[in-house]
């Protein structure tokens, strides 16, 4: 087994990575809750909250003197949120892995939600990042997804809305944190030179008080009717004009979904991949050009991104385009599907030798209820075919499920040329 999984009597799911020839640990926390969990009046609280749980506890008052405690038992805690969860991590020294499952507690368990209003200061800092001089939205991520789901939290960016950050308190912290912050939905996962024994007598001794009721249910994506493609401009100051071509997809659990996680190394994974080598190599058109898949649990997106010189936006969504629509038409040839399949199951096995990948991986195994294990991903790989990455590519890359979003001091000759080009785009 790759992992093992106790579910203590309060909910909390216990996972253990055993890594015998490591020389550290780590420690991983993971809360099915993130920005799909919020409303619009509350959009942000999730990403904030994390932000507050950092600045001290009943223990440790403060938040310098919480990190001290990391530093003295070899780590240095950090967090993210992202659309589904919220995880808090940080590398352990073995011999002191009691107290660091300890200080986990201390940081989950008795928060003080200090420093509210400097911490959203901080915030509101950071989600300016997103925003040009005027005011107007400038993350090519952000402006797809309020496209591909309006109305949805999942369109909602993972920072929030000016608007809601500046109106959240202490009350809503602690309902927001009462209601998602409850052992039956995390998942603790300790990956290294560790027994599964020993960590489970660790995490019953700091976690045993915890209690909660279930978690309240997330928003389900049923689509929406929608004018595709969609097309999105946004005048900003720059040299080039980033552009990001998405395309809707379904969740992690489609059948299209191997598939899709192969086809995204294809179109961009290292200097050998088909949009690196035609964008880059051939036409020259950008120095990087990247591919991104998201898989949520009931729908998804692949993006695009790439920044051009003004003057070359049309030719570089022709040519993004024309990849997709080669992978409609044209069957990846043997050679090239094999070497792709080869990279993909060294970098599985590389994994193994990471403790905080392994921590992740197994631990949003357990949150998500998909168990992607290393051996079933390698399974997986042996079971793509060129026919059916053929058959994801004609079902998923059309005109209808298309998105396509430009930032940058466009001319609007070259608008009209691409929103043209792409209403027209045949696959």
């Amino acid at each position: 087994m790759e992992y093992l999984c106790t579910t203590l009597d309060n909910g909390l799911r216990v996972v253990s990575v055993s890594m015998p020839h490591h020389s550290s640990c780590e420690v991983l926390v993971a809360l099915g809750v993130g920005s799909r969990h919020e409303s619009r009046h509350r959009a942000g609280i999730s990403h904030f909250l994390e932000h507050m749980l950092f600045k001290g506890t009943a223990d440790f008052p403060s938040g310098l003197e919480l990190e001290r405690a990391f530093e003295a038992v070899g780590g240095s805690a950090n967090a993210a949120t992202d659309s589904e969860s919220t995880t808090f991590h940080s590398r352990i020294h073995p011999a002191h892995l009691q107290d660091g499952i300890a200080l986990f507690a201390s940081l989950l368990l008795r928060p003080l939600f200090n420093d509210i209003e400097l911490e959203r200061r901080v915030i509101l800092e950071e989600a300016l990042g997103d925003l040009n001089e005027s005011g107007r939205q400038i993350n090519p991520d952000n402006i797809v997804a309020r496209l591909l789901f309006a109305n949805h939290p999942l369109g909602q960016p993972t920072v929030g809305s000016r608007w809601a950050i500046e109106r959240l308190g202490l009350s809503h912290f602690r309902q927001y944190y009462a209601r998602h912050y409850v052992p039956g939905n995390a998942v603790l996962a300790v990956a290294g030179p560790i027994d599964h024994d020993e960590v489970i007598a660790a995490v019953r001794h700091s976690f045993s008080e915890w209690h909660g009721p279930k978690p309240p249910p997330v928003k389900p994506w049923t689509g929406q009717e929608q004018g595709f493609p969609l097309l999105r401009w946004v005048r900003d100051a720059g040299s080039q004009v980033s552009l990001q071509l998405a395309f809707l997809l379904p969740g992690r659990e489609s059948d299209h979904a191997v598939n899709l996680r192969v086809l995204r190394r294809l179109l961009s994974w290292g200097g050998m991949s088909r949009l690196m080598l035609r964008l880059r190599e051939q036409l020259g058109l950008t120095y990087a050009v990247e591919a991104t898949l998201a898989q949520y649990a009931d729908v998804g997106l692949l993006a695009v991104d790439l920044a051009v010189s003004p003057g070359n936006s049309l030719a570089a969504v022709d040519a993004v385009l024309d990849q997709f629509k080669k992978l409609r038409h044209e069957r990846v040839p043997a050679e090239e599907l094999n070497h792709l399949l080869n990279s993909y199951r060294f970098d599985l096995e590389y994994s193994r030798d990471q403790v905080d990948e392994m921590a992740l991986r197994y631990a949003w195994c357990e949150l998500s209820g998909c168990q992607r294990t290393i051996a079933a991903d390698l399974a997986d790989l042996d079971k793509v075919t060129a026919e059916g990455l053929q058959w994801t590519a004609r079902e998923l890359f059309t005109r209808e499920r298309l998105c396509c979003v430009a930032v940058g001091p466009y001319r609007s000759v070259e608008r009209r040329e691409v929103d043209s080009f792409v209403a027209e785009w045949s696959p």
